[in-house]
């Protein structure tokens, strides 16, 4: 995965005053902690890469941990971030670089609950590759659609940025990218995925890492059939149905 990742760049936040985590329900931290370490076991993040949630009493701010590799979350690294990405209970702990990532999605679209930025392996490629397309190939990513978009950084920061979101401008440039679908690539960086839960955002990023990597060796076999648009709506429609399934087998590895 990129080295140039959000996590490997912090801010220091001076102490802040307030219960951890903006006094969210337990349950939530926990899954939240618990959605860190199965993106980790699943092989969407590493060292780096993050996934928010939106704080179900205050709508327009959101859960996401400190600086620090996802699969050594637990509840008691979890703060609250306000409407422009500012902590709120940061403690003098280090906050991720790019939070504005998912400050500006929660912005922009009312339905998203949850937000997963990885550099996952096989995704990568598809977004500096012109000509094609990450696309659905399965009936497991429909979510995917007929093309996710594509964020170039060099149209908002020009050709000398690090490619990270450092701030709210960036944010809200990826976030028009987004528009209504389900995965923006990040040309050279990574993606971003959104569920409207946290358990669906986890499912959507790890079968868009699965999707990469098959659609990957699809093309070196020949010409690929994609599912159509109908068929990547039924086939999400009935994956959202199931999502609780393999969130538990997920869980059950992570946890051991």
């Amino acid at each position: 995965m990129c080295t140039s990742d959000s996590g490997s760049r912090i801010e220091a936040i001076r102490p802040g005053a307030g219960p951890p985590a903006g006094a969210a329900p337990p349950e939530l931290l926990a899954e939240l902690a618990i959605a860190n370490r199965i993106l980790f076991h699943q092989g969407v993040v590493d060292g780096f890469g993050h996934v928010s949630v939106r704080h179900p009493q205050q709508p327009d701010h959101f859960l996401l941990a400190r600086s620090m590799a996802p699969a050594l979350v637990t509840p008691a690294d979890i703060l609250m971030f306000g409407p422009d990405g500012e902590p709120r209970d940061a403690g003098g702990r280090a906050v991720y670089l790019e939070r504005f990532i998912h400050s500006e999605i929660y912005r922009a679209r009312p339905d998203v609950m949850a937000v997963v930025h990885s550099h996952s392996p096989s995704v990568v490629p598809f977004s500096v590759v012109r000509g094609e397309k990450l696309r659905a190939i399965c009936h497991m990513s429909g979510f995917v659609g007929a093309a996710a978009p594509v964020f170039e950084i060099r149209h908002v920061a020009g050709d000398t940025s690090d490619l990270l979101i450092r701030d709210r401008r960036l944010g809200a440039a990826l976030a028009a990218v987004l528009g209504q679908d389900v995965v923006v690539l990040m040309r050279g960086h990574g993606s971003t995925v959104v569920g409207n839960r946290l358990r669906q955002a986890v499912f959507r990023a790890v079968y868009t890492e699965v999707n990469a990597r098959l659609q990957s060796e699809a093309l070196r076999l020949g010409e690929v059939t994609y599912l159509s648009e109908g068929e990547a709506a039924a086939t999400s429609a009935t994956n959202d149905a199931q999502i609780d399934r393999a969130w538990q087998l997920w869980r059950m590895r992570a946890e051991n």
